[in-house]
């Protein structure tokens, strides 16, 4: 993250915010899964399997349905490189609007899949020869990340390049607050404030990629 420039910097923040209001609504929607953090849910699958509880099926479906917007996002990058910022979070912002749309016609269940889809496709937007370069809706790595590099700093290496590391788990914390504050007042429908975010992100992203040219 440290080699990107500011704008970009801002951008993979927006995109962990965006990702933690998802999660936020996803977490309360079902009871205590995720939408975007498959550690969590891989967890509840392992539990849920040997406790044989129905829990355990709620959790692949996630899981499944994460892995499957993963290869659609990247698969959209691929083929279109030049626009693959706009592209996939236009992508992303359909399948929000999808899972608030399926919601609100009473597939309470059902809508959690395209909803897990745009959590694995958001991870396409910043890549480098196909591989992710910034995940924008786990936060292990971004902490370990932190960790290592105020390591570095105490050693006498660079001071703050810690920093953008920690904004990034900001930028999710603060989504996932302002998700949890609009679900408890609007329910599932807040989801639409995510996807109208996800469009703006998608002509930021592709201004960014014509300027930048990654």
């Amino acid at each position: 993250m440290i080699r990107y420039t500011r704008a970009a910097r801002a951008l993979a923040i927006c995109l962990a915010g965006l990702a933690g209001f998802v999660d936020a609504v996803g977490f309360l929607q079902t009871g205590g899964l995720f939408v975007s953090f498959m550690s969590g849910n891989s967890t509840r699958l392992a539990v849920g399997l040997a406790e044989a509880v129905p829990v355990a099926g709620l959790a692949a479906q996630l899981i499944v349905s994460f892995v499957v917007g993963v290869v659609l996002g990247g698969l959209l990058a691929a083929r279109w490189p030049a626009v693959r910022k706009a592209l996939v979070l236009a992508v992303v912002a359909l399948l929000i609007a999808l899972a608030a749309g399926m919601e609100s016609l009473g597939f309470a269940r059902l809508m959690l899949v395209p909803l897990a889809m745009a959590m694995g496709c958001i991870n396409n937007v910043f890549q480098r020869d196909g591989d992710v370069t910034i995940g924008v809706t786990y936060m292990t790595g971004a902490l370990v990340r932190a960790g290592q590099r105020i390591a570095d700093a105490l050693r006498g290496g660079p001071r703050w390049d810690w920093l953008p590391f920690l904004l990034l788990w900001t930028g999710l914390v603060a989504g996932a607050i302002v998700g949890a504050l609009l679900f408890a007042r609007f329910g599932v429908p807040c989801l639409w404030i995510a996807a109208a975010a996800a469009a703006l992100l998608s002509l930021w992203g592709g201004r960014l990629q014509l300027r930048e040219g990654r």
